[in-house]
């Protein structure tokens, strides 16, 4: 089968046959369906984040089961999925408390021991499978634990989105912050991730949603997905332009860029007691630093893991948001490409000329 491997870092992904081993024990064949290219991805292959080469990139994804291995209870063949890298062992103490996102065991529970063989070959070498998925191939062999069953009436292309960025968005402001009726809502960095996050500003019933980047079309976009509020950082203080708006800050603040400078701002741009989610994978060893007068004024800074979700029971929840109006994903897709297209839809994601790219396999 055909797939995107990345074999050293920095580097372009390949398209390259690899071969896929027979479902074992709790694990499900996938043939992939839509596969959503993420900035995460684009963090593993510019190096920011590390990760071990060969491997077959891509966790934002939608398909069908082909078959199941031994003890798999969740789905069987022909039942459409979602993939999560939120893979959960489901008998942690943070799985077990509700905190499925930051599952202790997945790295060990739900990958291949020594002596099974890998679940991805490449002419007789191992290939590492990326985040419990690597969904840049036409097909994928993972753990039960990472994937839910959907209604088949759901398009796949925007059932992708949901595996990854709009979850993560969504779940920030459900989960992670409890964004409240009446609120206000600041949103810095408007690709895939933080559109979901004015979404579910919107849903949530905020009042006010202010939407900061610094590229026009992503900012006018924002106001379709319910941004009341816009603010172009390249031509404004947006600490000062969001608190003018607010007389004197929000609520909630999200940051959805992955930056220290970022991180700060939503902090520093918070009302008393208000709190700033940051979203965005902030490189490894970067530091972030407040000053710490302003916690007196019990501001609280912190992070979110792919939403703090519980994919199982959110993504068909947003499914039904998506069906019934309330949420907007077609808008999201900015175009459609096949998989030998992939590097140039990172080339497209760093010019910032689009929201999302989604591979299509059929």
């Amino acid at each position: 089968m055909k797939a995107a491997v990345l074999n050293s870092i920095p580097g372009r992904l390949e398209i390259e046959d690899v071969q896929l081993d027979d479902p074992g024990p709790m694990e499900v064949l996938i043939t992939t369906k839509a596969a959503g290219l993420c900035h995460s991805d684009l963090h593993f292959m510019e190096g920011t984040y590390p990760h071990p080469c060969p491997t077959v990139l891509g966790h934002e994804s939608a398909g069908v089961v082909e078959a199941v291995g031994p003890g798999v209870t969740h789905v069987e063949p022909g039942d459409h999925v979602i993939t999560c890298l939120s893979a959960f062992c489901g008998t942690c103490g943070m799985c077990t408390n509700g905190n499925l996102s930051l599952c202790e065991r997945k790295r060990t529970d739900l990958v291949r021991q020594p002596g099974q063989g890998s679940r991805i070959r490449r002419e007789g070498e191992d290939v590492n499978q990326f985040l419990h998925l690597s969904s840049f191939a036409e097909q994928m062999l993972v753990h039960e634990h990472a994937l839910v069953k959907i209604r088949k009436d759901m398009p796949l292309d925007k059932a992708a989105l949901i595996g990854c960025g709009v979850t993560t968005g969504l779940g920030a402001v459900f989960r992670t912050a409890g964004v409240e009726p009446g609120s206000s809502v600041a949103v810095i960095g408007c690709g895939g991730i933080g559109l979901s996050a004015i979404q579910g500003a919107r849903i949530a019933g905020a009042n006010k949603i202010i939407a900061i980047d610094m590229n026009p079309g992503k900012l006018e976009l924002a106001q379709q997905m319910g941004a009341t509020h816009v603010v172009d950082a390249s031509a404004a203080d947006a600490v000062a332009e969001v608190k003018q708006l607010t007389e004197g800050g929000v609520n909630y603040s999200f940051e959805a860029v992955g930056l220290p400078v970022t991180a700060r701002q939503a902090f520093e741009m918070l009302r008393p007691r208000g709190q700033a989610t940051v979203i965005g994978l902030i490189p490894v060893g970067a530091e972030v630093t407040i000053t710490g007068v302003d916690l007196l004024d019990e501001k609280i800074l912190t992070g979110s893991n792919m939403g703090s979700n519980q994919f199982r029971v959110d993504m068909p929840r947003f499914i039904d948001m998506y069906l019934d109006g309330r949420l907007l994903l077609d808008e999201m897709v900015s175009q459609h490409i096949e998989l030998e297209d992939i590097n140039e839809g990172f080339e497209a994601m760093k010019a910032g000329t689009v929201a999302r790219s989604v591979i299509m396999f059929d």
